[in-house]
Order: structure tokens, then sequence, then C-alpha cells
């Protein structure tokens, strides 16, 4: 274990202090500067995204990385675009969150029971980073599970963020391609250390504006995940 990652405060400083991808650092800089026009008055925060949450969560939620203009932005995880309304609406309805939204770091979002993590701390072109550059933020997520020790559900939104779990927890390399949980929306996996491992379709533009992810299928994974931290 590295001691610089020996705290999950720790974990997030080095992941806010970190250049491994030069063309990812490269590329949020520029998007920092450039910014939408509906931002333009915004200082961006350019950097990579730290997780958020409560230390003693039981539910961990891991996605794909931050988005350019949201979390590249705002500084904070799933914050102040339409992916992050979808997710902190679900987490409120709930009893994860005290708000239904989220637009800015200090606009009073509190998690109960619930952290938000990623398999990538850094807006990638086109919402696709590199196997590579997925391979570099490997540690923070490795780093997450061994610090969260109360976490009973996994909630993997997509399947980058899906088999960065399987591949941080382990499992990816003590499973075989068949026994390896599968990623499907709503697919739910009881694994050999108890946990429960739960996917769902990423909360993005893409999915939820074709309907691919509908509002009804998204908050049944969230309620699912609910009934078993309850029982």
């Amino acid at each position: 274990m590295s001691a610089r990652l020996r705290t999950v405060a720790a974990v997030n400083r080095a992941i806010i202090a970190c250049e491994r991808c030069a063309r990812l650092r490269t590329y949020c800089a520029e998007i920092a500067t450039a910014k939408r026009r509906a931002y333009r008055d915004e200082v961006y925060w350019g950097k990579p995204v730290p997780g958020f949450g409560d230390p003693d969560a039981r539910l961990l939620v891991v996605g794909l990385a931050p988005g350019a203009h949201g979390a590249n932005r705002t500084g904070r995880m799933f914050t102040g675009d339409s992916s992050g309304d979808w997710l902190y609406d679900a987490l409120h309805a709930n009893g994860f969150a005290n708000q239904p939204t989220s637009i800015s770091r200090d606009d009073g979002l509190e998690l109960t029971d619930c952290y938000i993590t990623a398999a990538g701390r850094c807006a990638p072109p086109d919402n696709k980073p590199l196997p590579k550059e997925l391979e570099h933020c490997r540690e923070y997520l490795d780093a997450d599970l061994r610090l969260l020790t109360r976490l009973r559900v996994i909630l993997t939104l997509g399947r980058i963020g899906h088999e960065a779990f399987l591949r941080s927890s382990g499992l990816w390399d003590r499973m075989s391609p068949r026994e390896r949980p599968v990623f499907a929306h709503g697919a739910e996996t009881t694994l050999p250390d108890g946990r429960v491992l739960l996917s769902s379709f990423h909360p993005s533009r893409q999915n939820t504006q074709t309907g691919k992810l509908t509002r009804a299928m998204w908050l049944s994974v969230f309620a699912r995940a609910r009934v078993i931290l309850a029982a």
C-alpha cells in the first residue's frame, strides 16, 4: 500500500495533484480555458476530480469519468451536468442525499451512506479514456475499495465503470471470463465476499435522450440498493 494513500482524504489529494496522463491534462486545461458559452464567467476546476461522499458509506457508485463541462468545471463528481441531475435526484429519492440537485461544490449537498468514485478522474475527449489512462487511475479506485471498509453494495454505471471495479477488486484476475459478473442494466451479483454488485446503464444524454435508460429503469436500481441495505 502506498504511504500516500492511507486515508480517503489522502487519496483525494493525490488525485487532484495527478499529472500522469498528458493527453487528458492538456484536454482538461483547454476546456477550462475555452469554456462553454453558458459558463464563460465561471472559473473551471480543470484538474483531476476526487471522490465525494460519506467515508462510512455502504453504497459505492462507480462512474466513468468527469464530464468536460460538468465535473471538470465544478470539481465534484456528477455535478453540473445532466448525468448529475439524474444521479442526485435518485440518491435523494432513496435517502442517500439531502437534496435532489447538484450545481457546485458549495451548494450544500451532503451524501449519507453513499460514496461516489469513478474509473477515470479526468474528463476524456469524446468521453472515451484510453486503456492506459484507465490503468493510470486504477490505484485510486483500488484505494477507495480498500479504505471504504463498510461497503455492502457497489453500483457500477456503464461497462467501463463495471470493468474498472472488477479489476480493482481483483475479481477480474481471479475469475474466468465465464465467471465474471456480466454488465447489463439491473444485473445483480452476490460477490464471494458477500457484497452485492449492481449495474446500470450510465445516465449520459446518449442513453437518457434515446430512451435506452428511462427514469423508471434508473430509479429501480437505486430502490433495489436500498432494499439490499435494509435487509
